[in-house]
């Protein structure tokens, strides 16, 4: 029997806490949905604090994972090391504190979560994506196998899904904040969407007020970012696989307003 997989794009600011915490649960029950990851990226418009991390765990999530501004508050390094379910990055560095891969126990059997950096643009000195994915590929046990990779070019986050089609169940793209419209199976069987989009303010850019951004490309000074006012959303991508193959056998782009 198939299972549903729910990938839910980065939540953006006390607006996508708040709409994660009223909508995801009844989301969840209503469809059936199986396991759950989010990621918590910006919970803290940059970054993610553990008191943040606490509430999308009870808003409904599985495992949370990460991005480029994992090290933003400090207070989280311990968080990491304590947790299992939150995931930094695998290609920092190991001294780094946390995890980069999980294997969680779920009702239909365990899984395997995954979290990379690209290296595309984010200035980070991390180790090489696709050389610890495929390393990572050949030690997996667990048939269900879900990567987010936090990415900035939408040519490495599809390279990374072609590169892990047939390996991985599921592979998505976050860090953009932007909705892609290209949600599907790979000929080998893994699904795949290039970006989950955010859970955040719907007239924002990428979830922070339009007219600071407008701003900062207009050459204002630095100031912290402040999330955007009005409506929310929440992205991401619903995944059915199959739990004896690890094979997904549909992807679907989800929206709720």
């Amino acid at each position: 029997m198939s299972v549903k997989i729910l990938a839910v794009g980065d939540v953006c600011g006390e607006p996508g806490l708040d709409f994660l915490g009223k909508r995801l649960k009844d989301y969840r029950k209503e469809n059936e949905i199986d396991f759950v990851v989010v990621n918590g990226e910006n919970a803290n418009v940059v970054g993610i604090t553990p008191r943040q991390a606490d509430l999308i765990f009870r808003a409904g999530a599985d495992v949370i994972t990460l991005g480029n501004h994992t090290w933003t508050r400090t207070e989280l390094r311990p968080y990491l090391d304590e947790r299992t379910k939150i995931l930094r990055p695998a290609n920092y560095g190991p001294q780094c504190p946390g995890r980069g891969i999980t294997a969680v126990h779920a009702p239909f059997g365990d899984v395997c979560v995954l979290n990379l950096l690209g290296r595309f643009t984010l200035d980070n000195n991390t180790d090489n994506p696709f050389v610890i994915a495929d390393g990572y590929m050949a030690e997996i046990r667990e048939k269900v196998i879900l990567v987010d990779f936090h990415a900035e070019g939408t040519s490495e986050k599809r390279a990374m899904g072609f590169l892990l089609d047939g390996k991985a169940s599921a592979v998505w793209g976050t860090h953009t904040h932007v909705q892609t419209s290209d949600a599907c199976v790979l000929p080998k069987g893994t699904g795949y969407i290039t970006d989950l989009g955010m859970t955040g303010p719907i007239h924002s850019v990428l979830g922070i007020d339009p007219e600071q951004s407008i701003g900062k490309f207009m050459g204002d000074p630095p100031r912290r970012y402040d999330s955007a006012k009005g409506p929310v959303k929440l992205e991401g991508c619903l995944f059915t696989v199959d739990p004896e193959t690890g094979r997904c056998e549909n992807a679907e782009a989800i929206r709720l307003l």
